[in-house]
């Protein structure tokens, strides 16, 4: 894939507002997975029942860290979003799809609203990219502009 394909974005100055919000997400999160890794890193990937949680609990929020601030800057924005896609679809399926038989529907769905904001706004990214104010922009060739 070219990487014209990959930073260019027809879309809107105001997808900045999705890229901060998603992006500030996922960084705090990343952030505390190393402030209280037993609540919310290696500890809850024990409980949740993720192999490996000493590796996968840093890693992971390693990988927030990193991809939520690329985000927020909006560089390599298409690409940054596929690892949080998987960390989120994994968070859903191990966390909120258990919780339906206990809990309920209703109890879920509350629960796991700020996962499907965030699922739905990484996939949002992907398809449209950064839009105009982003570093990608910056760095996309444009028609008018020479390469040299």
């Amino acid at each position: 894939m070219r990487a014209s394909r990959i930073l260019k974005s027809s879309a809107p100055a105001a997808v900045v507002l999705v890229r901060i919000m998603v992006g500030w997400v996922f960084l705090s999160e990343g952030i505390q997975k190393f402030l209280f890794p037993a609540a919310l890193g290696a500890g809850r990937f024990a409980k949740v029942g993720i192999p490996a949680p000493q590796f996968f609990g840093p890693f992971v929020g390693v990988v927030e860290i990193v991809c939520g601030a690329l985000l927020i800057v909006g560089l390599l924005t298409r690409l940054a979003s596929i690892p949080l896609l998987i960390d989120i679809l994994v968070a859903i399926a191990t966390t909120k799809i258990p919780m339906l038989s206990k809990a309920g529907f209703w109890a879920t769905m509350h629960e796991a609203r700020t996962d499907y904001c965030m699922l739905l706004g990484l996939i949002f990214l992907l398809i449209v990219g950064s839009g105009t104010l982003s570093i990608d922009a910056r760095l996309s060739p444009h028609p008018d502009r020479p390469l040299g």
